[in-house]
């Protein structure tokens, strides 16, 4: 028996399905929404009990789209929105009105540094060679916003290189920032779905003075590390003197709520060049570090 080719598929692709389905004649039946295809349905897939399609759709596209690009590890970078570029600073001083609004503007000057130590360890990050299987490592991953995040993608950008940015949908929140690749560039509907897609390539994080984001994004990954549900990976936490004052982590061991050794889940860094070189300690191989 000749050798013969056995086709691929035998049913037609769905979008010649959709392709046909919007050119059929208008009639009441094919007008009414029921006869819609159900992938093409908005108002069925919006339905309140089809949050768990749309949670499956909202983990899934994100997931292929990295997998495509090759994406094998990131560099996580967290952090206020609202910090300026050094750049923007003098001026957000100068619009103060009262001086309460003046000394929170200060404060935030005083803070724009951190914008440059984010874009440098972007860039050192996004310094890494492709991997010999054709993926990357570290790849410069932030929530796509302003400010810090767009620090990280800058970075990267200057670098030469591709960077993620994971948007939320919400009523303040502006546009990606410029500097996100297009092809990299997700929206999430679901806060849990965003989260997990922070974390589940995360090979190294980098947190930055925040707020209420910064910080359940910073808890949830030390409690997931507590807990065992993920391995240790570095954790540099930039600014000292902010995170000390803002929370008493060793009171907190002193109280009994956490162990002493949690303490050492993560590292105080002031510059871009210390958190990488806490980063590639932690991946240097064992022999050679033993060699050392």
């Amino acid at each position: 028996m000749s050798k013969k080719k056995v086709p691929g598929r035998v049913f037609r692709p769905a979008e010649k399905d959709a392709a046909s389905a919007a050119q059929t004649a208008p009639l009441p039946q094919t007008t009414h929404p029921a006869y819609r295809l159900a992938f093409q349905d908005p108002d069925f897939l919006l339905r309140e009990d089809l949050r768990p399609v749309r949670f499956q759709l909202e983990l899934l596209k994100a997931q292929t789209v990295l997998d495509e690009a090759r994406v094998h590890s990131t560099f996580v970078f967290y952090g206020s929105a609202r910090i300026p570029a050094p750049e923007d600073a003098d001026r957000i001083v100068e619009a103060a009105k009262t001086e309460t609004q003046r000394d929170i503007a200060e404060r935030l000057r005083a803070k724009s540094k951190y914008y440059d130590e984010a874009r440098r360890l972007a860039a050192l990050a996004s310094g890494e060679p492709v991997n010999s299987d054709g993926t990357r490592d570290f790849v410069v991953c932030s929530g796509g916003g302003p400010s810090i995040m767009e620090a990280a993608n800058r970075g990267a950008a200057e670098a030469g290189a591709e960077s993620v940015g994971l948007n939320i949908v919400l009523e303040h929140e502006p546009l990606p920032n410029a500097y996100v690749t297009p092809r990299l560039s997700l929206n999430f509907h679901y806060f849990a779905l965003r989260k997990m897609h922070f974390l589940i390539r995360a090979r190294a994080v980098a947190v930055f003075p925040g707020g209420f984001g910064t910080f359940d994004e910073l808890f949830e990954l030390l409690t997931l590390i507590q807990t065992g549900k993920m391995a240790p990976l570095p954790i540099v936490l930039f600014g000292r003197d902010f995170w000390e004052r803002v929370v008493d982590f060793p009171a907190l061991a002193e109280e009994g709520v956490i162990s002493p050794n949690d303490l050492n889940l993560f590292h105080f860094v002031e510059t871009a060049e210390e958190a990488w070189t806490i980063v590639q300690d932690f991946y240097r191989p064992a022999a050679l570090k033993a060699a050392e």
